[in-house]
């Protein structure tokens, strides 16, 4: 009987995505040298630290590097398994360009510790192709090894794609239990990256080509984006015809086949923001759709800032606090946040008078430097704060209670204080007291 032989893992990107996936595998018995290009984080990690926020990260890091299973490195390191998580942002150039610079750089890297009988596995969420050129790009690279889809020959690499589908604040959870979807350059590439995957994660693991694989994880945050727009659409509906958007949803989703998203301030996070337009561009005039839904969802943070500009205005020298900076509820990820957004513009324009409230941040992001904006806790803004903003629907927002925000002015983007009542009840815009 042929005795299991753990494989040693690089992963390469030490951030939201590939931290914790390294944690999981080294969990597994897997030795894991993770990569990173800051200095900063490779000396977090190796003192079994962390520098980001996710529920039972710490203990668990701190452990399989106590145990020796997990060490960083800003070099990449020989290995048997590699494991590409790095960003894939778009330009702002008007067309969204995706760029695949990190991944390719982060190939360029591997292709010169490659050896007969290694995998590579690409994770982050890329434009369908990416792989493909990532093959061609190594294939280059190290002419002298045999690489899957070049060759008639039994190749010497296997090369997959195998996006993730966590939800900030369960990662953990989500890395082991969710299905994956496996895209090999070929089904041998696809059924190596099987058995690696199989390792740690609990979910079904299901093989398939590399390119259906990277248009799956585009099409999964594509969908949610669309039906968000839809809501969001409703709620700037509702606000121009003087109804309450939250008890519209409410009653249309008792309809049985019925269920309405609840609405916000946009759409943020470096999925949902981002993957519709990696879809847009590779397809541009078969996308009206998609395209339309980004449109919405953008465009609803501009009229958030309309209406809280026109609110904070129409009470000259009343303090005004922005609650929340995080792309979602009860994280410290402010990427692609409208939340954000919402306040820095305010914060531009009013200076003093905005205070901004966020539990997970240490200090304010470097967009509201010289604003005069001030980053203040809850009971300084309630108790300080005639104008309350609620961009975001942490758990801490929702349990205050009506008595303590009652002679405030509200605008509630996020439905968090249904007990306002008062008029006017346009959409999102409450008045308490």
């Amino acid at each position: 009987m042929q005795r299991d032989t753990k494989p040693h893992v690089c992963v390469i990107g030490l951030g939201y995505i590939g931290l914790p996936t390294a944690a999981i595998i080294a969990r597994a018995d897997c030795p894991v040298t993770g990569i990173d290009v800051s200095e900063r984080v490779v000396e977090t990690i190796n003192r079994g630290e962390i520098h980001i926020e996710e529920v039972d990260l710490d203990g668990l890091v701190r452990g399989v590097v106590q145990r020796g299973m997990l060490r960083a490195s800003t070099q990449v390191a020989p290995a048997d398994v590699f494991v590409i998580a790095v960003p894939t942002p778009f330009e702002k150039d008007g067309q969204h360009t995706p760029d695949t610079s990190y991944v390719m750089a982060a190939a360029t890297e591997v292709a010169g510790v490659l050896k007969q009988g290694d995998c590579i596995i690409l994770e982050s969420t890329s434009p369908v192709g990416t792989t493909g050129a990532m093959r061609d790009l190594i294939a280059g690279l190290r002419p002298d090894l045999k690489l899957p889809g070049k060759t008639e020959e039994t190749p010497d690499i296997a090369i997959a794609y195998c996006p993730e589908r966590v939800l900030p604040g369960r990662i953990l959870e989500e890395l082991t239990h969710n299905d994956r979807s496996i895209g090999g350059i070929t089904p041998r590439c696809a059924r190596k990256a099987l058995a690696f995957y199989k390792r740690f994660v609990r979910g079904a693991c299901v093989t398939t080509d590399a390119k259906s694989a990277e248009m799956t994880k585009l099409v999964e945050n594509a969908y949610r984006d669309v039906n968000i727009a839809f809501a969001n659409e409703l709620s700037i509906i509702s606000d121009a015809m003087g109804l309450d958007v939250w008890e519209v949803i409410r009653l249309a989703n008792r309809h049985p086949r019925v269920n309405i998203l609840q609405p916000g301030p946009g759409v943020g996070g470096h999925c949902i923001a981002v993957d519709p337009w990696f879809i847009i561009h590779g397809a541009p005039d078969a996308s009206p759709l998609i395209r339309t839904g980004r449109e919405v969802n953008d465009a609803k943070m501009h009229h958030v800032v309309a209406r809280a500009e026109a609110f904070v205005a129409e009470n000259p020298g009343v303090p005004a606090a922005c609650l929340g900076l995080a792309f979602k509820a009860n994280i410290d990820d402010f990427r692609e946040s409208p939340a954000r957004f919402v306040a820095a513009t305010l914060a531009r324009k009013h200076g003093e008078r905005i205070k901004i409230v966020e539990p997970y941040a240490a200090e304010l992001p470097r967009e509201f430097e010289g604003t005069g904006a001030e980053l203040v806790d809850l009971d300084y803004a309630l108790e300080n704060c005639g104008i309350l903003v609620v961009l975001v629907d942490h758990d801490v927002f929702k349990a205050v209670p009506f008595e303590e925000r009652a002679r405030a002015l509200v605008y509630d983007t996020r439905g968090i204080w249904p007990d306002i009542g008062a008029p006017p009840r346009a959409a999102g815009l409450r008045l308490a007291g």
